[in-house]
């Protein structure tokens, strides 16, 4: 069948112009989205009947997929109307490139064919290593005084070689503070105008989003801000400065006013994870303040000032593991935990993983790297750029390929795989981690990573904790996740 390209990108527009009004309508509400969940409850029990996951993993995937189309209707549905640009693009990045265009597809299938792999799914960049904010235990140990930033042209250059090489449709920026970002008379929202056909995410901590700004990203419908927040007010303003969980909420106002959808970013420690997680803290966030979906960290003991006591604890991890599932089920919100959500994505996502999904993470200085907490990196793109090479060379790097030789062998096969509650190559493997360092021989980011290197006690802290907690998971991954099906 045939496919009328400009009928479909009318129906892309007028869903964008009147997806609001459509979906207040509850007739038509009620129709689409019980047939979104009748097609997740399909893959569900497909993915169960071909043993494509286990047992408990099929069940988490639903679980999320549920909560996922709940927050859509939620916003969707919510007194701020989101910004037509954003239901415009969407559907013209996945509907236009990827449905007509297929380009991302068609670039996925021969990057395979010709490197026996899939590429990367997506990237994180740090553009600028400035920062107006100087927070306790920042892997980035940024600054307001740096000057340390990506080059235009070469910013420029690895998100098109991103889009063209590997076929990636999203972009994550870190940093830094990415709206601190300015080169060559342009900034971060520039270089988002211009890759149009690229849906990017930020993590900020939200101060420098004035009016006009917040105007400006309502208009361009491709980049959703993640505001970094601790806790409550004395627990943010504790780690980030005074005065900084006003001024986030005053942003989280200003996001909803132009109809900009946002998320949060939640870092959790062994002072603040139950608080965190309390059922007031989210029905603040998601409900009261509006936030569209949640990342969940957990401090790595890396950065600025370095120290395993901001950990949280194992049994604090096991905690989260099992209370993020009950907010996650029972409030139906899209919350993701990237140590204790590994379920969801076949556990680590480092070096660009060989069977998809997978991130390369670039920072400020175009040090390529296997994620924002492994600061080692084999290859530098401004290098690389001036002798002819591209991101494929740099993710062939054999530091990248030992990591992602480790995640296949971790993984062993759809039901004896290893325990994805502990899939995290710093942290529950640190090593392993240690051991591919020594042989492929990366260089530190910076002086707390060479530090780290040398630092025995660091060293025996991080490999009995990942020890500990695979350990205490283990027959929970075992008895609850490989668990045979249920007869009925």
């Amino acid at each position: 069948m045939m496919i009328n390209t400009k009928l479909l990108k009318m129906g892309v527009n007028y869903l964008g112009d009147h997806g609001q009004s459509l979906a207040s309508k509850p007739g038509i509400r009620k129709f689409a989205f019980d047939q979104v969940k009748k097609f997740a409850e399909n893959g569900y029990r497909k993915n169960l009947d071909h043993h494509r996951f286990s047992v408990g993993e099929c069940e988490d995937r639903y679980a999320m997929s549920q909560a996922i189309i709940d927050t859509a209707e939620r916003i969707l549905t919510a007194p701020d109307p989101i910004s037509p640009a954003y239901i415009r693009k969407l559907a013209d990045i996945m509907v236009n490139t990827i449905v007509i265009e297929g380009g991302e597809i068609s670039i996925q299938q021969s990057f395979k064919a010709l490197h026996g792999r899939r590429p990367p799914g997506f990237m994180v960049i740090s553009p600028t290593k400035a920062c107006n904010l100087k927070c306790k235990g920042c892997y980035a140990s940024s600054s307001e005084v740096s000057i340390e930033r990506l080059d235009w042209d070469v910013f420029d250059r690895i998100l098109t070689e991103a889009r063209d090489l590997f076929g990636i449709r999203f972009i994550v920026i870190s940093g830094g503070e990415p709206f601190t970002y300015k080169d060559h008379g342009k900034d971060l929202l520039d270089m988002v105008e211009k890759h149009d056909d690229i849906f990017f995410m930020a993590y900020t901590n939200s101060l420098l989003i004035n009016d006009e700004k917040a105007q400006r990203l309502a208009k361009l419908g491709n980049f959703s801000p993640a505001i970094s927040i601790e806790g409550w007010r004395e627990k943010t303003d504790d780690r980030r400065g005074e005065g900084v969980f006003d001024g986030i909420i005053q942003s989280m106002a200003r996001l909803r006013k132009y109809g900009v959808p946002f998320g949060i970013s939640l870092t959790a420690t062994k002072y603040n994870a139950e608080e965190l997680f309390s059922d007031e803290f989210m029905d603040y966030l998601f409900f009261e303040q509006g936030a569209a979906y949640g990342w969940v960290f957990h401090y790595m003991p890396i950065g600025r000032s370095y120290t395993l006591d901001l950990m949280p604890t194992i049994q604090q991890r096991q905690w989260m593991w099992g209370r993020s599932w009950e907010l996650i089920k029972n409030k139906k919100l899209f919350l993701a935990d990237f140590w204790n959500h590994g379920t969801l994505v076949d556990g680590c996502l480092a070096a660009g993983r060989s069977n998809g999904g997978g991130y390369l993470y670039i920072n400020w200085d175009g040090k390529v790297m296997p994620c924002v907490f492994v600061p080692y990196s084999p290859v530098n793109m401004n290098d690389f750029y001036k002798q002819g090479k591209t991101l494929v060379e740099a993710w062939e790097e054999s530091f990248f390929e030992r990591i992602r030789e480790w995640q296949a062998d971790y993984l062993k096969g759809n039901w004896h795989r290893g325990n994805l509650l502990s899939p995290c190559i710093i942290r529950d493997h640190h090593d392993i981690l240690r051991q591919i360092i020594a042989e492929t021989e990366p260089d530190p980011e910076n002086e707390p990573a060479h530090e780290a290197l040398l630092d025995q006690a660091y060293a025996t802290g991080m490999i009995a904790y990942g020890k500990s907690y695979h350990d205490l998971t283990n027959s929970t991954w075992i008895d609850h996740y490989l668990r045979e099906k249920d007869a009925s």
